[in-house]
């Protein structure tokens, strides 16, 4: 039987972001649990990618995600939660066979069901959150492959509020300079525009320089960057590279 070690940490000292590019470093498989006001998110992680997201928040639910797209009326929302419950079939499965989506259109909204998941979770500025190491029992989950570096990167895009992000980055006279390989950006993905702002990092230009003469807004560059020192695609002029640890319990249990 395996074991897994358990690591604690909360969103108000570290940020989820902060983790995840830790977790990516080590790519090892676990599940990230994240505890708020009685909500539970969990985010499955294997090789470098999240591959399956889950949470109890009946509004995260597949049919609450369609009702939301319009791609499901009111009324078949509750008939099928209805059928569900007295024959145990999964969701996606009533979904195909009552002819409401097919096979395919199933397979896509779960994906961006669990993309939404992921997603809300950069919302969270507070709340506790456990990484238990560990191979997953996944076998009944619709896997998908986003990679963790993206990720990052277009969950720092969604944050509410983009000053405690800067904050992270220093004053308005700090200067940044690159600390990137080119082969790092590659599972990354930038568009254009963001590559252009990476550019402009040259250890000469000060953070408000790069915030308000960037390719974006000053707020939206603030978070990109942010994003780049989270990826250690950037520094400090003259920081050495920032360690983030999770704090361990040194619990073991069994799956």
């Amino acid at each position: 039987m395996s074991q897994r070690l358990k690591y604690r940490g909360n969103l108000a000292e570290t940020t989820l972001p902060e983790m995840l590019y830790t977790i990516d470093r080590f790519r090892v498989p676990g599940i990230i649990e994240a505890r708020r006001k009685g909500v539970v998110k969990r985010v499955y992680t294997r090789d470098g990618y999240i591959i399956h997201a889950s949470s109890s928040d009946r509004q995260d639910s597949l049919g609450f995600h369609l009702r939301r797209e319009g791609k499901l009326s009111q009324q078949d929302l509750a008939s099928i939660t209805k059928e569900r419950k007295s024959s145990n079939k999964r969701f996606g499965v009533l979904l195909i066979e009552r002819g409401n989506l097919s096979s395919v259109e199933v397979l896509t909204a779960i994906r961006r069901q669990i993309e939404a998941i992921v997603w809300s979770l950069f919302y969270w500025q507070e709340g506790e959150v456990t990484y238990s190491v560990g191979e997953l029992q996944a076998e009944e989950m619709v896997q998908i492959q986003l990679p963790i570096g993206q990720v990052i990167v277009h969950g720092i895009k969604r944050a509410p509020a983009a000053r405690p992000l800067v904050a992270k980055l220093g004053r308005k006279n700090t200067r940044l300079e690159p600390c990137f390989q080119v082969e790092d950006l590659i599972e990354i993905g930038l568009e254009a525009d963001e590559y252009r702002l990476l550019m402009m990092v040259d250890g000469k230009r000060t953070l408000y320089d790069l915030c308000s003469k960037g390719p974006k807004t000053p707020s939206e560059n603030g978070r990109l960057l942010y994003a780049f020192q989270v990826l250690h695609l950037i520094r400090r002029q003259g920081s050495e590279r920032v360690k983030v640890q999770l704090r361990t319990t040194g619990e073991r249990f069994p799956d």
